[in-house]
């Protein structure tokens, strides 16, 4: 085992390597109910998204663990399952299986854009303090999803942003896992991390957040498994429509302009909490990052969970001591697992992890340190992508933005000798897709 996931040679072992997965499986957990109960609204039934959901995520983050050796876990991506099931299940001649065949076809010609090089050169073609800035974006980004899960942090009409409620006991527990996750890091506690979400998920229990389940074992439910060679509602199989749908076509294009970056941003935020990022921002093992990741969109189509893409919570789990594919491994027999206990794995509410990912908020900040502030072109392209991505609430839109300021910066400063060919490229992309979205 140790000469296949280099344990020792990365510092770890199998004990810390399993406490990091289940880290991350915990900090991931909210999916098991979030993404069934979105898929409902498309109309599959909620045990078959679970089913799907659950047994997907196993399968590609076991896919992930095997093949690029990192701590990094996969899952049904939020945003794409809002838009499986509130746009593309709504449109005229589509149902939840045309929804899916979208999301599969988007996988294959992600696959085979990472086959032929390109996602891999597009992100060799970024300049060194973007990829800081993504990263850190990323850190804000995580922080703002725990501030928010907890209700620290909530919409408001006037202020877009406010101030949760402090008497409430989902704040409370929130804050609570915030406090006890610190304490634990800063004495230098092992499984900071995985400790500060036990001691939120116990306290809440008296508060009601925390609801003890009302039974342990559930069903399984495959009837979403084959999706896209379903017969869909036009009488044809549901992949045959897509391909002679221009619309359905377009929105292959959307969903892969956002599965394209969002990953980059995910996989920047593992690395650098899982101490595999060089020093020049470029992550060890990326091809098959890509590849496993890419393959996991068409997975999740395919199984009927809506797109499985690389979750940035991984990063908790790095951040608990994972660094190999080891931690994956765990997460994935975990999500299996829960497809069978679904109401045992709920009590794990999702302000109870809502330290975890402040905490890893915090540790991928050092990332602007790395930038060269004073410089405009890569000073403000950065500031647009630190500031983009958790004020749009979007990895791939916040990217966009620092890209494309990037080189309207070059030209403004005479530096657009410096922008490589396929910035250009990745930039004309995000523009067209901002213009049509």
């Amino acid at each position: 085992m140790d000469s296949f996931f280099h344990l020792r040679e990365r510092g770890s072992s199998v004990g810390q390597e399993m406490r990091a997965g289940l880290t991350t499986f915990l900090a991931m957990a909210y999916i098991i109910a979030v993404n069934p109960g979105l898929l409902e609204a498309a109309g599959i039934p909620f045990a078959a998204g679970v089913t799907a959901t659950c047994v997907g995520a196993a399968i590609c983050t076991f896919l992930m663990g095997i093949f690029s050796n990192r701590p990094i876990a996969c899952a049904a991506g939020m945003g794409i399952n809002a838009v499986v099931a509130f746009t593309l299940s709504t449109l005229d001649g589509c149902d939840w299986r045309t929804a899916m065949a979208v999301v599969f076809v988007e996988g294959i010609v992600i696959l085979i854009l990472v086959v032929c090089g390109l996602r891999e050169a597009i992100m060799d073609a970024i300049p060194a303090p973007l990829r800081h800035a993504i990263a850190a974006g990323l850190g804000l980004f995580i922080a703002l999803i725990g501030l928010k899960n907890g209700g620290v942090v909530i919409s408001d009409e006037s202020t877009l942003v406010a101030l949760g409620d402090v008497t409430s006991p989902t704040f409370l527990v929130a804050i609570i896992s915030i406090i006890a996750t610190v304490i634990f890091y800063c004495l230098n506690v092992p499984a900071a991390i995985l400790l500060g979400i036990i001691v939120a998920v116990i306290i809440g229990i008296p508060m009601g957040v925390t609801t003890l389940p009302d039974g342990i074992v559930s069903g399984l439910d495959f009837s979403t498994f084959g999706a896209p060679f379903m017969v869909g509602p036009n009488g044809q199989l549901a992949i045959v429509e897509v391909l002679v749908n221009p619309v359905l076509l377009m929105f292959v294009f959307s969903l892969l302009m956002s599965d394209f970056f969002d990953t980059m941003g995910s996989a920047f935020a593992v690395a650098k909490s899982g101490d595999f990022l060089e020093d020049d921002g470029r992550i060890k093992n990326i091809r098959e990052i890509l590849v496993v990741d890419s393959a996991s969109a068409a997975i999740g189509g395919l199984v009927g969970s809506s797109s499985i893409t690389t979750y940035v919570e991984s990063a908790s789990g790095a951040a608990d001591g994972g660094r190999s594919g080891l931690a994956s491994i765990t997460t994935a027999v975990l999500f299996f697992a829960a497809a069978f206990f679904v109401p045992l794995i709920s009590i794990v509410s999702m302000p109870s992890t809502t330290g975890a990912l402040v905490l890893v908020g915090y540790l991928m900040m050092d990332q602007v340190s790395d930038i060269d502030w004073q410089d405009k072109l890569v000073g403000i392209s950065s500031f647009m992508i630190v500031a983009g991505i958790p004020l749009t609430y979007s990895i791939s839109t916040g990217i966009g933005l620092g890209f494309i300021t990037y080189v309207v910066v070059s030209l403004c400063t005479g530096q657009s000798s410096k922008v490589k060919p396929l910035m250009w490229v990745a930039a004309a992309a995000f523009l067209i897709s901002f213009i049509i979205a």
